[in-house]
């Protein structure tokens, strides 16, 4: 995200709103990975305590987060975010979007693969327009995740597993490991080939977390929602996803 003086655009219920201001952007930034509390928040931004609560007022006010209060201690007052981060006027996304293309351009697009690149091409050129498509993406994730499904026997967790494992290499997805039953935490690997590309950004963690979503939440018959604990940016290793 925008952590510089650009401008971050974001989508709430009441429409989209274009918000200045690096302590605010940062702010929200943060948020993003949970709920927080106020003194974290002033930590995380080095900012006087005064000057924090009025940018949270006026975050609050534009309905991009929301103020509870701390169920361990009353005295205390927590945040999360009420909104969605859509789009900022901040590099790298065009020097990415610029690199896919080159690769296209070259004869590595046969090594990686045309479909794959023109793939992540498209991926890349959402954050080149100061598009966020993580949102979007994971919802497009939830609904392949319900249609692939329908190709899936099993409902006992064990036997879904061991299935979509096969079902993944089978089709050349990638690869995913359950790393604890309960609650559910799930390593994917190189999901779609991401490693053997040189651009180290990632961009797809957020499909594979809707795909998880869909495909629990119509073989369980209950709501699942995976909270990506660990991502592919940080090393690209492995993602990690816990299930709430």
């Amino acid at each position: 995200m925008n952590n510089g003086d650009g401008t971050a655009i974001f989508s709430t219920e009441a429409g989209f709103i274009a918000l200045n201001g690096s302590v605010k952007i940062k702010i929200l930034d943060f948020l993003k990975t949970g709920s927080r509390s106020f003194d974290e928040i002033v930590a995380h931004t080095g900012k006087a305590k005064a000057t924090i609560s009025v940018h949270l007022k006026d975050l609050k006010s534009c309905n991009l987060l929301e103020e509870q209060i701390d169920p361990d201690d009353r005295r205390k007052k927590i945040y999360s975010l009420k909104c969605h981060y859509l789009a900022c006027s901040q590099e790298p996304g065009v020097r990415y979007y610029s690199d896919m293309l080159d690769i296209i351009a070259s004869r590595d697009i046969e090594r990686y693969g045309s479909l794959k690149c023109v793939f992540y091409a498209v991926q890349y050129g959402f954050l080149a327009h100061g598009i966020n498509c993580n949102p979007i993406m994971r919802d497009i994730g939830r609904d392949v995740g319900r249609s692939l499904s329908n190709n899936l026997m099993f409902t006992h967790p064990d036997d879904l597993f061991e299935e979509m494992m096969l079902f993944w290499e089978k089709n050349n997805i990638g690869r995913f490991a359950v790393v604890e039953k309960e609650p559910l935490k799930i390593a994917v690997y190189d999901f779609f080939d991401c490693r053997s590309l040189p651009i180290k950004a990632k961009v797809l963690c957020s499909f594979v977390q809707g795909v998880f979503e869909g495909v629990f939440s119509d073989k369980f018959e209950a709501e699942c929602t995976m909270e990506v604990v660990s991502d592919c940016t940080q090393g690209c290793e492995a993602c990690f996803f816990v299930r709430r």
